[in-house]
């Protein structure tokens, strides 16, 4: 699968973010992206982990890996234009 279009899939980028914030076990992770199914972070887990953007460490809780770590810097100024963009729709 080309990255763009794993990137693209509902989730993805969300799941990044939040393994950004450290490692989490699939609930915790579920419990951060509210409506997500667990057939879909399993899928979304898989797909990152077969990508090389994240792997599970000792404890079974899955993380990022350098490469995962480098695109979540890459997405950060992303996440600076959504917090400017919010704040003009919330005026």
């Amino acid at each position: 699968m080309a990255a763009m279009d794993l990137l693209g899939k509902r989730w993805t980028l969300r799941v990044l973010w939040e393994l950004g914030h450290g490692p989490l076990g699939a609930r915790g992770l579920q419990a951060k992206c509210d409506a997500m199914s667990s057939s879909v972070l399993y899928e979304r887990l898989r797909e990152l982990g077969e990508a090389g953007l994240i792997r599970q460490d000792a404890t079974e809780a899955y993380e990022l890996t350098d490469l995962g770590a480098s695109l979540r810097s890459a997405l950060a100024p992303l996440d600076s234009w959504a917090k400017r963009w919010a704040k003009t729709v919330e005026k």
